[in-house]
């Protein structure tokens, strides 16, 4: 393993290595937000505002974190969130995120706007799988997508539920960034001086946005920015009688993501889903909006008996699952803190990234007086 890898100690290490690694315009896309990024500050200080109160002499020299979800054993409590475009990061994409989830036993989300075939990240692994699902205006992609995600066996349809229209990224209109990538006057000399990244861009496989390809041109030959995808070609007319519709077709667990408020997590009990991610795009849609730790508790006392309840979003330590799990969340998840690791090493770099989170859980576990997830509760925080 690259030794600059193995120094890696922390998601910030691996920040810190993507941002070298890449040129800026897919850097930035990774790391920005919405608007003033208020809110994606705040998803990770939220944790600040809330202290672990620890207990002693428990006997904890063996630790079990795993845990249930979808019917299905996680071997931990955090989970690779889906995200888009992955091969722009690195040329394995999402095929090294797959195979690094499935060495840690855990799930791994795969975006509408994948840059790998459902079909071939099947046949990769046979870990739990997550698949992202974006509601189109044209129907026929929509059916599609889900007959292929039926296909390739994917355990868990989550419906993205917070993207009615796309937000107002600036990063993004700063350095020009699109999918796929084009050189602009402020980004030609970003990329001239990331000639790595640029060769493995060229030599490999053609990117393109697999699933979408032959229903858009937008995102896989037409460049587009993300905001400007979801704001064309997303349903803004999706309600609730069509969440409620697709999970009938699906057939199997059904997650909404994308959920902030108790009526919205009160509603998904009502369509018949089995989980909620409390997340708000990672900050990337509404700034301004609450941090999925600020409003998990509240969340978790109103339905966490009915459905299971994901924190995404904020996570960088292990001491943040803890407190997200003993505030009421079933499991955590999260996109940067395997993007940067992906960006800066692929597949080494995600399995250093999900090792070092492990690590820290079992410590922290073990600090915390506990030996099993369950042994966590409301009693062990104070909120400043």
């Amino acid at each position: 393993m690259d030794r600059r890898v193995e120094q890696c100690r922390n998601v910030e290490d691996f920040r810190d290595l993507a941002k070298r690694r890449l040129p800026a315009p897919i850097f930035h896309y990774i790391d920005g937000a919405a608007d003033d990024e208020v809110t994606y500050r705040r998803n990770t200080e939220s944790f600040e505002t809330c202290d672990l109160v620890p207990n002693v002499l428990a006997g904890v020299d063996t630790i079990d974190m795993s845990i249930e979800l979808f019917g299905r054993k996680l071997e931990m409590p955090l989970f690779c969130a889906p995200t888009a475009l992955q091969r722009l990061f690195h040329h394995e994409g999402e095929r090294a995120v797959a195979r690094a989830a499935a060495k840690f036993g855990t799930l791994f989300g795969v975006s509408s706007l994948s840059t790998v075939s459902l079909a071939e990240i099947s046949a990769l692994t046979d870990a739990p799988k997550m698949f992202q699902f974006y509601f189109h205006k044209d129907r026929g992609l929509n059916s599609a997508l889900m007959a292929k995600a039926k296909a390739a066996k994917f355990d868990v349809l989550a419906l993205t539920v917070d993207t009615i229209t796309g937000g107002n990224r600036e990063r993004d209109l700063e350095t020009g960034f699109s999918s796929p990538p084009r050189l602009t006057p402020q980004s030609l000399f970003s990329f001239l001086i990331h000639p790595s990244w640029v060769f493995n861009f060229l030599r490999h496989d053609k990117f393109e946005l697999v699933e979408l390809k032959d229903f858009y041109s937008e995102g896989s030959k037409e460049p587009v920015t993300v905001g400007g995808y979801f704001s064309s070609v997303l349903d803004q007319s999706m309600d609730w009688a069509d969440a409620e519709s697709l999970r009938a077709e699906w057939g199997g667990p059904f997650c909404l993501k994308g959920v902030m408020s108790v009526a919205d997590a009160k509603k998904a009990i009502d369509i018949g889903a089995d989980a909620i991610m409390v997340s708000n795009h990672g900050g990337r849609q509404l700034d301004g909006s609450r941090a999925p730790f600020d409003q998990i508790a509240e969340i978790t006392d109103a339905v966490g008996d009915k459905l299971d309840v994901i924190l995404d979003g904020g996570v960088r330590r292990g001491t943040h699952v803890l407190k997200a799990l003993a505030a009421g969340a079933k499991a955590c998840s999260g996109g940067r803190l395997y993007l940067y690791a992906l960006a800066a090493a692929g597949r080494p770099g995600v399995e250093k990234a999900l090792q070092n989170l492990r690590d820290e859980i079992e410590r922290d576990m073990k600090l915390m007086g506990v030996t099993k997830i369950s042994e966590l509760d409301r009693s062990m925080l104070r909120y400043r």
